[in-house]
């Protein structure tokens, strides 16, 4: 029989009850195994994921080692490694509703115009969420599709969690990427970036190439979210790497940012006015999205000076942790 689907969970330290929790709802998926392999991606974890899992129960399942660290150098190892016509991308905290991969299946038959497609994710939360996520939570990437909606436009675009692509959208996408050095600053590195936008990039990449992207009711999974990412300094430095993410990303498809330059006295007079009358919390978003953006212009210059050699997006990273408080 020959197998259509590759799941790949791009990994770096998993925690192991998110991860067996993944696993477990792998093996409870209503399509068979011999119709789909299943390929692990470690990233530099420590201790390697090979001496933890045994994956016996799935006959095509496999573990692979990307040493780079990074979720974009990861996600091209997957792609690379993955041979079928569709990959499936499952992040090790998601958990894919059982009829998951079967109803993926048939999507890409009833919509062969479609190059990449996801559904709704849930959050289940590991302690009671604050008031005040709403502010953030479309950070979570987290949504409940109620109708089916497709297009060749970002406003459907689904996240890289839970995402379905066809094998001519993951070749465009490696090419894109080994062709351009500065996309491989893309995403997050480990447990501490916080940049990202390779989701986006991939969903862009797939429309360039003449496929529309979707979104579908029928695609359910839940995302666990740790106590961890519910911290109001983790949520603002996540803010401030996706807003910087977006600018950078939007440089790279020819939309650079263009850099605001305002009078020293009109800088000091509106941090003086947001200290005085604004609230903590909206005034250090609202300077958080500034900084990202005189930092995505930052970038963008050192592409130009340094004529589109590969640029770090690390310094981004550690420009976030220096907030104002």
């Amino acid at each position: 029989m020959t197998r259509k689907l590759t799941v790949v969970i791009c990994t770096h330290s998993p925690r192991p009850d998110h991860i067996d929790r993944t696993l477990a709802a792998l093996q409870g998926q209503t399509l068979p195994l011999d119709e789909w392999d299943f390929l692990i991606v470690d990233n530099a974890s420590d201790p390697p994921l090979v001496e933890r899992f045994d994956l016996s129960w799935h006959p095509h399942a496999r573990i692979a080692t990307e040493a780079e660290l990074g979720i974009l150098p990861c996600r091209i190892r997957g792609l690379k490694e993955a041979k079928t016509p569709l990959i499936l991308f499952v992040d090790d905290d998601n958990l894919l509703a059982p009829d998951y991969l079967e109803q993926a299946l048939a999507i890409s038959e009833s919509h062969p115009f479609l190059g990449a497609w996801g559904g709704s994710i849930i959050p289940e939360f590991e302690i009671k969420p604050p008031p005040w996520l709403a502010q953030f939570r479309h950070l979570l990437a987290c949504e409940e599709v109620l109708e089916d909606r497709w297009s060749n436009q970002l406003m459907t675009f689904p996240p890289t969690a839970g995402m379905c692509l066809r094998r001519p959208v993951a070749d465009a996408f490696i090419q894109l990427v080994e062709q351009d050095p500065r996309r491989q600053a893309i995403g997050r590195r480990g447990k501490t970036g916080l940049t990202n936008g390779e989701d986006t990039d991939l969903a862009l990449a797939a429309c360039d190439i003449g496929y529309g992207i979707g979104k579908f009711a029928r695609l359910k999974m839940t995302h666990l979210i740790p106590a961890g990412r519910l911290q109001e300094d983790y949520l603002l430095r996540l803010a401030e790497g996706t807003e910087c993410s977006k600018h950078v990303l939007r440089a790279l498809w020819g939309k650079p940012p263009t850099a605001k330059v305002n009078p020293p006295l009109r800088e000091w007079l509106g941090k003086v006015r947001r200290r005085i009358f604004w609230k903590r919390r909206k005034r250090v978003l609202f300077e958080g999205k500034m900084r990202a953006h005189q930092k995505a212009c930052e970038v963008v210059a050192g592409w130009e000076a340094a004529e589109h050699h590969p640029v770090s997006l690390a310094k981004i990273d550690h420009g976030i942790d220096q907030r104002a408080n």
